[in-house]
């Protein structure tokens, strides 16, 4: 059942310039209009503001700065109003905490939120820096129960549909370096880390995390981050409405993965990873191991695989590894 703050907010985000009555809310609700009052007064206590108007009804005039999970399932749209979403105030990690939700049963798919992680990690162990700061910290569990070998560009075309709706949301074209990294410019602002589990010959659990820098100040990054990190609220000129952003990825999310599973993503996968594709004609190099490959980055192939021409002009095919770009 839909608590009844989010049909509170709804009912006033749909109409942001105006009022709307009481008794509307108290119709729309089923309850009587001092109920309606007792719901808003629990909004109040998280930080909502209203304006009240005899004779007119209720104006939103503030809401919370940061993440808050009301105004996120206000923001979903219908078809998603009943994802299954949990929001921490602190956990270790978004993705530890939803493969623990899975080995206790939890059904799938499900979204898991935080403002603050203890222990957020990128590829390789990295260390994710997750303060409460305005940022995005999340992780999406499913059961997709399909071949592992069908997942080779999933995290691929997650991060192109990612890129493409924040160009939508924010009227700033970011990009994608390979494999999992989230751009603006030479400046990092996201990142994505995939994690799977396999039974016999399918994919059992699959946990697809997310950590996005959107609003968090300058300053609050580690010294040795600040120079090559960004945020979206830097690149658009002003702070962004995190929970109505956080709704937004929830949908594109879940509806690229409907469209990967079903395999319907075959069609539009190269023209949209094409769009956001930071390295393609660009001078990189890999490090694989002990290896060391330079030479142009040439796209990605049908598999995911990284493309470098050296200098003999033949393309290398590359499944892993750390790319740097190189001056040229």
């Amino acid at each position: 059942m839909t608590p009844p703050e989010v049909v509170i907010l709804r009912e006033l985000l749909e109409h942001p310039a105006g009022f709307v009555s009481g008794s509307a809310l108290a119709a729309r609700l089923g309850m009587s209009r001092v109920g309606v009052w007792q719901h808003m007064g629990r909004l109040r206590a998280q930080g909502f503001a209203f304006e009240a108007v005899r004779s007119r009804g209720y104006r939103l005039l503030r809401q919370p700065a940061g993440l808050n999970l009301l105004l996120v399932q206000a923001h979903l749209r219908p078809r998603l109003r009943k994802t299954d979403i949990l929001c921490l105030p602190e956990v270790d990690s978004t993705n530890d905490e939803a493969e623990r939700q899975l080995a206790a049963g939890r059904r799938t798919p499900f979204v898991v939120l935080t403002r603050r992680q203890t222990l957020g990690r990128g590829r390789f162990g990295r260390v994710w820096h997750s303060e409460d700061n305005g940022n995005l910290y999340a992780s999406f569990a499913f059961r997709p129960r399909v071949e592992p070998g069908r997942m080779s560009t999933f995290t691929l075309w997650m991060g192109a549909n990612l890129c493409e709706l924040v160009a939508n949301f924010c009227q700033v074209p970011p990009g994608i370096k390979w494999p999992n990294d989230l751009y603006f410019g030479d400046r990092k602002f996201g990142g994505m880390l995939t994690e799977a589990r396999v039974d016999a010959d399918q994919i059992r659990d699959l946990v697809f995390g997310l950590g996005l820098n959107v609003n968090s100040p300058a300053g609050a990054l580690p010294a040795e981050l600040a120079a090559r990190a960004t945020t979206l609220a830097d690149r658009v000129g002003r702070p962004l409405d995190l929970s109505r952003l956080t709704a937004a990825i929830i949908g594109r999310v879940l509806s690229a993965y409907e469209l990967f599973v079903e395999d319907g993503h075959r069609d539009t996968f190269a023209d949209l990873w094409n769009r956001f594709d930071l390295l393609r004609g660009r001078p990189v190099t890999l490090v694989q191991g002990g290896r060391r490959i330079t030479g142009v980055a040439g796209g990605i192939d049908d598999e995911g695989s990284l493309l470098i021409r050296g200098e003999n002009g033949r393309p290398q095919r590359f499944r892993a590894g750390e790319v740097t770009l190189e001056p040229g």
